[in-house]
């Protein structure tokens, strides 16, 4: 409806101008003009406020819609519609036929993008999500973290954006050292594959094996420590083991990653970014902006920008976190110079993110503000907070696994497994479904709890059902007899109630797609979903496709099921839930 509603942007900005023609030759243009959605069906499909008009045309807003009620109530066009007046409103009920067919015959036309806005055209961002440690496998926490990054990468390309969609894998420190030392101590020489364990899960092992370690050995965390000190000081026993201890964890991640969907442009590790970060450092205490404590750590004073005192260097000089990160968005930008870069980090972090962009502010980059922090809540389960050091943590492969089953569970209880061809494969998509319309459905600042048995479910506002709806159009469309062809040209036919609410719906997608990649929040794009797949059902229950009235009416609606189709294809893709065409 983006491009009726211009055309009428434009016919109220000319009646307005007309209205003033006595004020000194001011021009309104179209873009002044507002366009709202009446609270009330019944009082139109579009609603144009006329405060910000009053003082110029010193008129009430009242007599302005009264008046330009009277100038367009006579007038016809592209975009027909009939007027009427609601106090301060302009109000304007379309024609319904012709904006059906307008619709129909973009959305139909394969060779136009139809959803996709160019808002970001020429804008280069970089999304940077996941962060995983080599001392563990990924969890749950980044399985949204995982589907928050490329789920908001792809909506910023839909609008245009170049994107590139980065990792940094955080390989050293000395939480890397603790899972290194307790293999060292403990590990026997065993691998991954004497084990018949996912390579990232043994290492992992190993994190928690420390953990009860340090609440028997008190001086275990200095062993660590000092295994840290080593490897920075480049000692071959200790990087050979870090060196094959990574390996193992990157390689059992990087199949986590493609069983889910998820992809990068590059990989930044710190062990190659951190010395960067800590000779910036070095260059600010020599410069004055950093100090140096008594005991050689060096720290910034931030209390001017109402922030506290931060270390950047510890007192034997090793990086922390902060100087690492430091590091790698310089290299970040020398790499792909950015219009914007966005973390994908957990809210835990909104303070970490300020010192952050202070101290590179400081530094003196200038691209620091275009650094932003998307920030999203803790996922738990019901059964409670998840501590990786301790073993508690849902590891991302076990849900998956666990989710998996679940679905195949369901497709053979419905005994359909002829029907979906490879009952497998379909339930590792139902799985993936299900995980991530349940991890992106709420807004990402908030706190979740991951429930999932309730996110498998067929019915109400899951994945599994938007599946069930693209599978339901699908057979809808195969169904079709060979004579009955689409038309675009029939859309005029599409007036009821029911035909009206789905051609609406459809016409709103390019508007959600803006305001998901403007707020980088996909559950927007979520909840248009399920509206969507309600008011197709509406649509399917009132209103017989294949059995209509008449031919004409039939390939009208037959049209406007194909694009819900592309529509239902299209947005499913961008927020990473497998489409299926039989369930």
């Amino acid at each position: 409806m983006n491009d009726v509603t211009e055309i009428l942007k434009a016919r109220i900005a000319a009646a307005l101008n007309d209205l003033l023609q006595d004020a000194g030759g001011m021009t309104i243009e179209s873009s002044a003009v507002i366009a709202e959605i009446p609270p009330k069906p019944e009082m139109g499909d579009l609603g144009f406020p006329m405060f910000s008009f009053a003082k110029l045309l010193r008129k009430g807003p009242p007599q302005i819609a009264q008046a330009l009620a009277a100038k367009l109530v006579a007038q016809t066009g592209q975009a027909s519609a009939t007027f009427t007046v609601e106090g301060p409103y302009l109000n304007a009920c379309l024609n319904r036929g012709e904006v059906a067919r307008t619709l129909l015959e973009r959305a139909l036309n394969e060779t136009t993008p139809f959803g996709k806005p160019q808002t970001l055209a020429g804008s280069h961002v970089m999304v940077e999500f996941s962060s995983p440690n080599t001392n563990k496998p990924l969890h749950l926490g980044h399985l949204r973290n995982d589907v928050l990054g490329e789920s908001v990468s792809r909506i910023l390309a839909a609008c245009g954006a170049d994107v590139r969609k980065v990792c940094i894998i955080n390989d050293r420190g000395v939480h890397i050292c603790k899972s290194m030392l307790a293999y060292k101590e403990h590990g026997e020489g065993k691998t991954p594959e004497s084990e018949g364990a996912k390579s990232d899960h043994f290492v992992g092992n190993f994190y928690v094996r420390f953990h009860l370690m340090s609440q028997n050995d008190p001086q275990a965390e200095a062993r660590a420590q000092d295994m840290l000190r080593k490897w920075e000081a480049g000692d071959a026993e200790t990087v050979d083991l870090w060196k094959k201890m990574n390996n193992w964890t990157v390689s059992g991640m990087k199949q986590t990653y493609e069983r889910t969907g998820v992809s990068f442009n590059q990989y930044y590790f710190e062990s190659q970014t951190y010395l960067k970060g800590k000779d910036e450092i070095l260059k600010g205490l020599e410069s004055g902006l950093f100090y140096k404590e008594a005991d050689g750590s060096v720290w910034v004073d931030l209390s001017a920008e109402q922030l506290d005192k931060k270390v950047l260097l510890r007192k034997d000089g090793t990086s922390l976190y902060i100087t690492q990160d430091i590091g790698t968005a310089i290299f970040r930008h020398d790499d792909w110079p950015f219009d914007k870069l966005v973390y994908v980090v957990g809210s835990e972090q909104q303070y970490h993110f300020k010192v952050l962009f202070t101290i590179l502010q400081k530094l003196g980059f200038d691209w620091t503000q275009n650094l932003y922090h998307l920030s999203y809540g803790m996922v738990n389960l019901p059964d409670g907070k998840m501590k990786s050091r301790e073993g508690t943590v849902v590891d991302a492969d076990d849900l998956l696994d666990s989710l998996h089953d679940l679905a195949l569970n369901e497709i053979r209880s419905k005994e359909r497994e002829e029907a979906v061809g490879d009952p497998d494969a379909t339930a590792e998509k139902v799985a993936l479904a299900a995980l991530h319309y349940y991890l992106l459905q709420v807004s990402p600042s908030k706190d979740m709890l991951f429930d999932p048995k309730e996110s498998l479910s067929f019915n109400g506002n899951t994945g599994p059902y938007l599946q069930y709806m693209g599978a339901r159009v699908s057979a809808l469309l195969r169904k079709a007899p060979p004579e009955l062809k689409a038309e675009a040209s029939n859309g005029e036919l599409l007036t009821s109630d029911a035909e009206w609410s789905l051609v609406k719906t459809l016409a709103n997608y390019e508007n959600i797609i803006a305001s998901a990649a403007a707020l980088m929040d996909p559950s927007i794009l979520a909840a248009y979903l399920y509206e969507l797949s309600k008011s197709f059902s509406r649509f399917y229950h009132d209103c017989p496709i294949l059995s209509a009235e008449t031919p004409a009416l039939a390939s009208a609606r037959l049209a406007l099921s194909q694009v819900v189709l592309r529509v239902l294809k299209d947005a499913l893709g961008l927020i990473c839930v497998p489409f299926l065409e039989t369930m």
